[in-house]
Order: C-alpha cells, then structure tokens, then sequence
C-alpha cells in the first residue's frame, strides 16, 4: 500500500477533527460566554446548549481523530453544523463586512461538512481504530473493510 493511500485519511481526519476539538474544549472551559451568544441569537438555554455542544463536538471529533466508528461520529457532526451553520452563520440580510465574514464562515462550514461526509461515504480508512478491530467487530459498527 502507498504511503499516501495509508496515511492521507489520517490526515484528513486529524485536520477536521481538530477544529471540533479546539471548539469544544473553548465552549466547556467558558460556557456562559459561549451561552451568552447563544442567547443573543433568541435560543433558550443557551449555557445549556453551549455545554452539549462542547460535548458532543469533544465526542464525535475524538471519534473522527481515532477513526473510532468514525462514520457515526462524522454523521453526528454533520447534523450539528446544519442547524449552527443557518442560525449562526446566516450571511443572508446582512449587509458588507458582516455578510463577507458570514459567508466565509458559511462555506467553511459546507467544506468542512463536504470532509466529514467523505468519512461516512468510505470509512476511517487502514489507520484507525475501525480498522485494527476488523469490521466484524461491534466497535467497528458501519465500517468497511479497507482494501
């Protein structure tokens, strides 16, 4: 197998996973800040939702990471950036510099969820954990065996 072929989902599950990793150790380190721009957006509960946010991108992103039922886990924050990409970067109605920065977070959220669904589409790849524990494993649920 070449290097590439073996060690490139590695890498790209590394890259994607490290921005859930790094947002949600911020929200869970301060989450009344992050509930706070939650709540200015009109949603209840906001600290309460920033906290599950954290958590869920802690756990999905460190099950992209170790390629961990990476499938699932890509699923998973494919259905959180949906609703955070529409409510929070809606670049529609906004005017200038706003709606610039807006998009520019809008589409890096639609890449991002492009990364994330070529996880679901092929799996974690030969490195990961899906992969050491055979896709006869129940840790490898929705895995496929790698070629």
């Amino acid at each position: 197998m070449k290097t590439f072929d073996r060690f490139g989902p590695l890498a790209a599950r590394t890259a994607l996973a490290l921005i859930f990793l790094s947002s949600g150790l911020s929200k869970l380190a301060a989450p009344e800040s992050t509930g706070s721009y939650i709540a200015s957006k009109g949603l209840p509960f906001g600290t309460l939702l920033a906290v599950a946010a954290g958590v869920l991108e802690l756990a999905a992103g460190t099950s992209v990471l170790l390629g961990l039922r990476a499938r699932w886990g890509a699923f998973a924050l494919i259905a959180f950036l949906i609703p955070v990409t529409l409510i929070f970067h809606n670049p529609f109605g906004l005017q200038g510099t706003a709606a610039q920065m807006q998009m520019i977070q809008f589409m890096k959220n639609l890449a991002i969820a492009g990364g994330l669904l070529a996880i679901a589409a092929f799996g974690s790849g030969p490195v990961s954990l899906d992969a050491r524990v055979g896709a006869g494993h129940p840790l490898a649920v929705g895995t496929r065996p790698t070629h």
